[in-house]
């Protein structure tokens, strides 16, 4: 038996090469062909499009890009059990997938044999998918070598990527995210869309750079200030802000901001001009 790509049923990849989901590495296989092609598309049409994916495992989203039309495929897998499998699947597709064995964060992600602007689409182990998706934030020059991210997280991840300000979402990832990209939910799927079955939901979040992001600001003191802001969210930020800065309520006065506010009260332009001073000090 075999799928519309000629391939094995991914289930039977899986058995046949003897792999099973480890839980250091955060893995949870996603088999159904209809899902994973739903992702691969998620950014629009895929025809000679150059994509980098993020922790193919067994290849499963790396089948479903490549029958949508991806021109090449670059796929990053710290597995080394999973190489034999993505091997395969480059066999069927000649030239159009490239298989890098490496640690995502340790990878240089601007000097990957693909043109730019390129895709990035992962179904990211929960572990690491924060870490990786700021580190993709923090591209430099901006705009970045991707034109997209399409990545799939826990779904109280993806809510905290999209929350405003007010909520118990809202924090630095609110900020970081939409500061520098416009990102929405595109759909969530139940854990018994994986195997294994994950204990939570998950959520499939799209990412679209914006070329200038408004109003300027430093990235790396942006970083700081809400790390700091929010990592003492109960406290008023006069308090919180002690870390990065001798004397918070005179520059938040200054600013005409509250210092007896607490961050998730803050627009993500008000944390701007806050980077903005602390930078120039």
């Amino acid at each position: 038996m075999t799928g519309p790509d000629g391939l094995p049923p991914l289930r039977e990849v899986i058995r046949a090469a003897g792999l099973s989901a480890k839980k250091s590495l955060g893995q949870n296989f996603l088999l159904d062909l209809n899902l994973t092609r739903r992702i691969a598309r998620a950014r629009g049409r895929l025809e000679g499009v150059s994509v980098v994916e993020v922790g193919p495992g067994p290849g499963g989203l790396t089948r479903a890009l490549l029958m949508e039309g991806a021109g090449k495929v670059v796929a990053i897998e710290r597995d080394e059990r999973c190489l034999g499998p993505l091997e395969d699947i480059a066999a069927a597709y000649p030239g159009r997938l490239e298989i890098v064995s490496a640690d995502a964060r340790d990878v240089d992600y601007e000097a990957l044999p693909v043109g730019a602007p390129a895709r990035l689409v992962a179904n990211l182990p929960y572990s690491v998918g924060t870490p990786l998706l700021i580190g993709w934030l923090k591209s430099d020059p901006w705009p970045p070598w991707f034109d997209s991210l399409v990545l799939m997280f826990q779904r109280e991840v993806a809510d905290r990527i999209v929350a405003a300000p007010g909520g118990k979402d809202y924090g630095r990832l609110a900020v970081l995210s939409q500061w520098r990209t416009d990102p929405r939910i595109l759909f969530s799927l139940p854990p018994d869309a994986f195997t294994p079955k994950p204990k939570v939901a998950s959520a499939v979040v799209k990412l679209v750079p914006r070329e200038h992001p408004e109003p300027s600001c430093d990235i790396g003191m942006l970083e700081r200030v809400t790390a700091a802001a929010f990592g003492q969210r109960r406290k008023m930020l006069r308090a919180s802000l002690k870390q990065v800065m001798p004397d918070p309520e005179a520059l938040l006065t200054k600013l005409g901001l509250d210092p007896r506010a607490r961050a998730e009260t803050l627009q993500i332009s008000d944390f701007c001009r806050i980077a903005n001073a602390l930078r120039k000090r």
